[in-house]
C-alpha cells in the first residue's frame, strides 16, 4: 500500500501521512517529462557523440566521449537553469552551451553562429528520440485500472519545444494536460505549477501523484504542493542523505516507471 511507503521524522507526522494514504484514491498520475518519460539524457549523449564527428579532428580527439559527453551534460545544467531562473532566454541558453562546449579549444561563436552550431547539434538529438522501455507499458497499466487514472505532465521548458517531442514519441493522445513553465510562468519546484494542474484536472492535490527524476525539483516540490510525490532514480544514485529526506517528506522512491502501478494497489 502506498502508506506503506511513506515514512517521516517523527511520529506525530507520520501518523498523519499515514492517514491520508489510507484515505487517499489518486485519480490523476502527474509525470515530469525529460528521464521520467522520455529517455533524454541517452538521446544527448548519442547526439554530442556524432556531432562532435563533424567538427574535425581537434575535437574528435581531443578528449574521450565520455569525460566530453560529461562536459556536455555539466554545460546545459547551468545554463538550462539560467535560462529557468530568468537569466537567459531560451535561444541564450542554447547559445552559452554551444560557446561553452567549444571555448577550450580556444573557438569564439558569434550569436548566430552559436544558434548555427546548437541547430546541428539538435539534427542529432532529435534523431536520437526516444521513450524509456518502462514508459508504455505503466501508461497502459495506469490506464487501465478501473476507474482510469488521467495522465498529464509537468515539465520545465517551453510548450512548444516540449510538446514536440511529446508528439514525436507518440505520446500525445495519451496524456490529458502539458503543462509547461515556459508558457505558466513558474518552474518547479514552485508549488504554483503543481497546483495550477490539479486545477486544469479539476482535483485536489491530495487526489494527485507526481513522479520525476530529481528530487527537489520534482518529488519534493510536489510533496511541498500537497501532491504524493515519487522520486525515480534510475541510477540508483540516491545518497543516505537524499533517501532520508524523502522519506521524511513522504516521497516514495522507485527505481523503474514499472514500480509505480504497485505502489497504488
Amino acid at each position: 500500500m502506498l502508506s506503506s511507503l511513506l515514512l517521516s521524522r517523527g511520529q506525530s507526522s507520520r501518523a498523519r501521512r499515514s492517514s491520508r494514504a489510507r484515505g487517499m484514491t489518486i485519480s490523476v498520475a502527474l509525470f515530469d517529462l525529460d528521464d521520467t518519460l522520455f529517455a533524454h539524457r541517452t538521446a544527448v549523449d548519442r547526439a554530442i557523440r556524432g556531432h562532435r564527428d563533424t567538427l574535425g579532428p581537434v575535437f574528435a580527439e581531443a578528449s574521450n566521449d565520455v569525460a566530453e559527453s560529461a562536459r556536455w551534460t555539466a554545460l546545459e545544467e547551468w545554463h538550462y537553469h539560467r535560462y529557468l531562473s530568468g537569466e537567459l532566454t531560451f535561444e541564450g541558453q542554447r547559445q552559452a552551451r554551444a560557446r561553452g562546449f567549444v571555448k577550450p579549444y580556444g573557438v569564439i561563436l558569434t550569436d548566430a553562429e552559436a544558434s548555427n552550431w546548437f541547430d546541428t547539434y539538435f539534427e542529432s538529438y532529435r534523431a536520437a528520440w526516444h521513450l524509456h522501455d518502462d514508459t508504455l507499458p505503466c501508461l497502459d497499466h495506469l490506464e487501465a485500472r478501473s476507474p482510469a487514472i488521467r495522465l498529464g505532465i509537468i515539465t520545465n521548458g517551453e510548450l512548444d519545444f516540449q510538446t514536440t517531442k511529446i508528439s514525436t514519441v507518440g505520446l500525445t493522445n495519451r496524456i490529458e494536460h502539458v503543462i509547461a513553465s515556459g508558457d505558466f510562468g513558474y518552474p518547479k519546484p514552485d508549488p504554483r505549477i503543481f497546483q495550477h494542474a490539479c486545477e486544469l484536472f479539476d482535483v485536489t492535490p491530495g487526489q494527485a501523484l507526481y513522479i520525476g527524476d530529481r528530487l527537489a525539483t520534482d518529488a519534493l516540490g510536489a510533496a511541498s504542493a500537497g501532491l504524493t510525490g515519487v522520486w525515480l532514480d534510475r541510477e540508483r544514485n540516491a545518497t543516505r542523505g537524499q533517501r532520508d529526506e524523502a522519506h521524511a517528506a513522504g516521497v516514495a522512491v522507485i527505481h523503474s516507471l514499472s514500480a509505480l502501478a504497485p505502489l497504488l494497489n
